[in-house]
């Protein structure tokens, strides 16, 4: 077996949704911040990410973070999230999966009831509790970055439907949020092509006729999340399809996802602090969200929210790069 790369990783799924996480390879990124650290990897080593994410080591729906020295002393970690589409500035389901990794692997001193991870991401801090079992990782709830609704009642014109009414929402990375509705497509896996086909239509649009900007950092931009809530979707629960760029779905209910749609919904006046939020996926699992704190950016009123899910190792790994692989990169189809 002949290698001039060796990557080495522990496979887990969030609540459906794979999460890859590389604990060795990779060695230090450049950076004196992760989001430092993000930018410098997508200008020179975007290839580790095709080379795990995409075909054929990865797949067209594949996720995974790798784990960094951390650049704050108040942090265990440092993590990077990568996917098919490129390094997302925060992943839920990926923290979710990264934390149980590091309990179940005995990478951090592991404590019970609750041991506590502080990770250093691109969006900034974020705590991880592991609630744990006889050693066992059984559930994590994550206190996610300051959430907030950018826009409420917009409205933007997607062929062939017309003019589509949604809010665009913050929860670690922009998400427009639609009413399945109101593009006349039944809530059914078996319509998922028609469901993917207008949630990459609305992207589309949006970023065309009005692309988010980050106010406090204009190169967190743009949309590359649909959220498509199912009808009958309320402040208590909530259905929905999560269409992400390039063209997949989120098989988890989203962690960011759903820092967004609970923000969305306190902008609104319908979710509350303190209040528990049941996200369900297009698979049927479930996030229990809840805002804890309000706050300020600017003009815009924020809210902090945790997310609670369940992640399950898969499995391990070591994928091995040979010189004369023809996909040294991967490979999209």
């Amino acid at each position: 077996m002949r290698s001039n790369r060796i990557f080495h990783a522990v496979d887990s799924h969030t609540e459906g949704m794979p999460t890859r996480v590389i604990t060795g390879g990779v060695g230090v990124i450049p950076g004196d911040t992760m989001f430092a650290r993000r930018r410098y990897f997508l200008d020179h080593l975007d290839h580790i990410r095709t080379f795990l994410m995409n075909e054929p080591r990865g797949h067209a729906a594949m996720s995974g973070a790798i784990l960094q020295p951390p650049t704050r002393p108040d942090a265990d970690f440092g993590v990077l999230y990568i996917e098919v589409s490129g390094c997302l500035p925060m992943c839920g389901h990926g923290t979710i999966g990264v934390a149980t990794v590091l309990v179940e692997t005995g990478m951090v001193e592991v404590t019970e009831p609750t041991t506590t991870i502080r990770l250093d991401t691109p969006a900034g801090l974020v705590v991880a509790e592991v609630r744990v079992v006889d050693g066992a990782a059984k559930s994590v709830t994550l206190r996610n970055v300051p959430s907030f609704a950018l826009g409420l009642d917009r409205t933007v014109r997607v062929e062939p439907w017309g003019d589509i009414p949604y809010d665009l929402a913050f929860g670690g990375n922009f998400y427009a949020i639609v009413p399945l509705e109101a593009l006349g497509i039944p809530f059914e896996r078996a319509e998922k092509q028609r469901i993917l086909d207008a949630g990459l239509a609305v992207m589309a649009a949006v970023d065309e006729q009005d692309r988010p900007v980050h106010p406090g950092n204009p190169e967190i931009n743009g949309c590359h999340h649909v959220y498509l809530a199912a009808p009958g979707s309320d402040a208590r629960r909530s259905r929905h399809a999560m269409v992400i760029h390039p063209g997949w779905f989120d098989r988890s209910p989203c962690g960011t996802g759903t820092s967004a749609r609970m923000a969305q919904l306190h902008a609104r006046g319908e979710l509350t602090l303190d209040t528990d939020f049941d996200n369900e996926s297009f698979i049927g699992t479930h996030f229990t969200g809840r805002l804890v704190e309000e706050g300020r950016l600017g003009d815009l009123t924020t809210v902090t929210p945790t997310i609670t899910g369940r992640a399950w190792i898969t499995g391990t790994a070591q994928f091995h790069r040979d010189p004369e692989d023809p996909f040294p990169a991967g490979f999209v189809l």
